[in-house]
C-alpha cells in the first residue's frame, strides 16, 4: 500500500524496490521460471512470479489498493467483467474503448448480462440507469470522445444502488486520477498505454482496495491463464518509473496544441478534457481527416496511444467505433517531442487537407 507521507511523484520511483540490503540491486530482476521450489509463494508460475509482484506493488502503492496484473488489458476488462452476475445490468458509456463495448455486447448477446448505455458525462442520465444494476463501468475521459465523467459522484450513487462502480482510467494514470480515492470499487488500466510509455509491450491491471475483491480477480486470472509474462512486468515498471515526467512534458504538450488548434484550417472542433496527453480534433469529413493523418511527418499514424511518440488517428477509420463519433475526428496522441515542432507538422498537414 502507499506511504501517504510520499508524494505520487516519489511513489512511482520508490515503490515495488527490493529492500535496501547491501549488494541488493536496486531494481527487482527478471525471473524466468515456470515452476518454484515447494513449500514457498509462488509454487507455480501461473499464480506468481516475483517480477510481477514488484510491479503489482508499485501500482497500487500509487493508486492505493491491491493490483493484479494482466496479460493485456483486454484481459484486464475481461476478468472485471466476469464479476457480474448471471442475468445482471450493466451501466457503460455510450463511447468507450471500442473492444470493451464489444466484450460486454457480446456478454449481453449470448444472454450472460444486459447493457445499457449512457452519456457518462451526464450523471443524472447515468444514475438513472443504474437502477437495478449490477455494475457502472465509468472510463474516464472516454476514448476517443473525450467526455468527462464525475467519479466521485457516480461512484457514491452506484454504491448506494449496490452496484460495483468501475473506473478505466488508462487516459488519467493515477497521477491525475485516483479513483479508488473518489469511492470506485475497482480501477482498470492498460498498461501497455500511457504507464509502460514506450510502445513496446502489451499489458493490462485491475486494482481494488477491497481485498477480497482482489482476490476474487486474482482467482480468475489464476484460473483463465491470462498471466503476464516476467520481461513485460519489468518492462512496465520501468516505465513507470518515468511517467510522472513523461506525463508532465506531454500534457503540455496536449494543451498548448489544443490552444493552437483552435481556429486551424479545417478544423470544426477542438476536443480537450482540460487534462492528461489526449486530444481530439474534428474535421468537416473523413476524407479531410485522412488527408491530414496521410500528410503528417513526424506524427506516426497509429490505433494506440500513451507513447513517449505523438500518434494520430481518424477514429471512424474502423467499422467498429461507434457511429455518434464524427466521421472527421482524428484522435491525437501527444508524446514528448518539441511542441513547436508537433504544432509545426500537424498545422501544415491540418493546411494540406483543408485543400478540396
Amino acid at each position: 500500500m502507499r506511504d501517504e507521507r510520499l508524494r505520487p511523484e516519489t511513489v512511482v520511483v520508490s515503490a515495488g524496490r527490493p529492500p535496501h540490503v547491501p549488494g541488493t540491486p536496486f531494481s527487482e530482476p527478471v525471473t524466468f521460471a515456470s515452476a518454484f521450489v515447494a513449500g514457498g509463494d509462488p509454487e507455480y508460475a501461473r499464480y506468481g512470479n516475483p517480477t510481477w509482484t514488484a510491479f503489482e506493488d508499485a501500482l497500487g502503492a500509487l493508486e492505493g489498493g491491491e493490483c493484479v496484473s494482466f496479460a493485456s488489458g483486454m484481459a484486464a476488462v475481461s476478468a472485471v467483467a466476469a464479476l457480474v452476475p448471471h442475468g445482471g445490468a450493466v451501466v457503460v458509456p455510450r463511447h468507450a474503448y471500442q473492444h470493451t463495448l464489444a466484450l460486454l455486447d457480446g456478454g449481453a448477446e449470448a444472454g450472460r448480462f444486459e447493457v445499457r448505455r449512457v452519456d457518462i458525462a451526464d450523471a443524472g442520465a447515468v444514475e438513472a440507469a443504474m437502477a437495478g444494476a449490477a455494475m457502472v463501468w465509468i472510463e474516464s475521459p472516454t476514448n476517443p470522445a473525450l467526455e468527462v465523467a464525475d467519479v466521485e459522484r457516480l461512484a457514491a450513487s452506484a454504491r448506494a444502488a449496490g452496484a460495483l462502480s468501475v473506473v478505466d482510467s488508462t487516459f488519467a494514470t493515477p497521477l491525475l486520477q485516483r479513483p479508488l480515492g473518489q469511492g470506485a470499487d475497482v480501477v482498470v488500466h492498460s498498461v501497455t498505454k500511457l504507464i509502460a510509455g514506450h510502445s513496446d509491450i502489451v499489458l493490462g491491471a485491475v486494482v481494488a482496495d477491497d481485498p477480497d475483491l482482489a482476490a476474487r480477480i486474482r482467482h480468475h486470472r489464476g484460473l483463465h491463464g491470462a498471466i503476464p509474462g516476467p520481461m513485460e512486468s519489468f518492462l512496465a515498471l520501468r516505465g513507470l518509473r518515468t511517467l510522472s515526467v513523461r506525463l508532465e512534458r506531454a500534457a503540455s504538450n496536449a494543451r498548448e496544441l489544443a490552444a493552437r488548434l483552435e481556429g486551424a484550417p479545417g478544423v470544426v472542433e477542438v476536443r480537450d478534457p482540460g487534462f492528461g496527453t489526449v486530444l481530439a480534433v474534428v474535421l468537416r469529413d473523413a476524407a479531410a481527416a485522412d488527408r491530414t493523418v496521410e500528410r503528417v511527418r513526424l506524427w506516426i499514424p497509429a490505433t494506440s496511444l500513451g507513447g513517449v511518440e505523438s500518434t494520430l488517428e481518424r477514429r471512424r477509420r474502423w467499422a467498429t467505433e461507434a457511429p455518434t463519433i464524427p466521421e472527421g475526428l482524428i484522435r491525437l496522441s501527444v508524446g514528448i517531442e518539441h511542441v513547436d515542432d508537433l504544432a509545426d507538422d500537424l498545422l501544415a498537414a491540418l493546411g494540406d487537407g483543408a485543400v478540396d
